[in-house]
């Protein structure tokens, strides 16, 4: 598995499409009621320090399977707001959010030197189990802020700290641009002592 910059245009083009469909943005808030990106406002994103963005990939072949970003990126406070999504519902419950994730997480405090990072879910969103996975921790509940299709739902807030985050990503590791599983002579050799 691979997390890739979005720096090409087929790329922008494959992330804007998961985006655009509403089985993907119903979840998701990017501020004034925007449904979804085109290929030119994620090249802007992907572009700016306030954003953080990675595709991920499968293990075979390197296929795009998911995006996942950073939004709010504040270099003063060392804090920003996690998202990600399933592009490709084809690899949907095969084991390639969480490994991604914990990897693009450990990715985001190492180069972006964040102390923090904060996410939500919509109330009832299986995305909730890779969230608790990953190590954040819950802190609270947005009562009905979250429309889908005209009803109304909460959203629960998590927060994750770059202390935490390094106990807590299960020995996945980030080498040559690939993300696998740490083994236990890697992790022998990694304690101290």
């Amino acid at each position: 598995m691979k997390l890739l910059p979005l720096d090409k245009p087929e790329l922008l083009e494959q992330a804007a499409g998961w985006l655009a469909r509403k089985e993907n943005h119903q979840w998701l808030d990017f501020g004034n009621g925007r449904p979804s990106f085109t290929p030119a406002l994620l090249k802007i994103m992907a572009q700016r320090e306030t954003h953080f963005l990675r595709m991920y990939t499968s293990d075979a072949n390197d296929v795009p399977v998911g995006i996942l970003g950073l939004n709010a990126v504040d270099r003063i406070f060392r804090t920003a707001t996690f998202w990600g999504l399933s592009g490709d519902k084809s690899f949907r419950n095969r084991g390639y959010s969480t490994p991604a994730s914990a990897a693009f997480l450990a990715l985001a405090f190492r180069d972006l030197g964040l102390h923090a990072i904060n996410t939500w879910a919509v109330d009832g969103n299986p995305s909730i189990r890779i969230i608790e996975r990953l190590g954040f921790r819950y802190v609270g509940r947005q009562r009905q802020c979250h429309y889908i299709d005209g009803r109304t739902h909460d959203r629960l807030m998590f927060d994750l700290l770059a202390s935490e985050q390094r106990e807590s990503d299960a020995g996945w590791l980030l080498r040559d641009g690939r993300v696998r599983r740490e083994t236990d002579s890697e992790q022998r050799l990694a304690q101290p002592g």
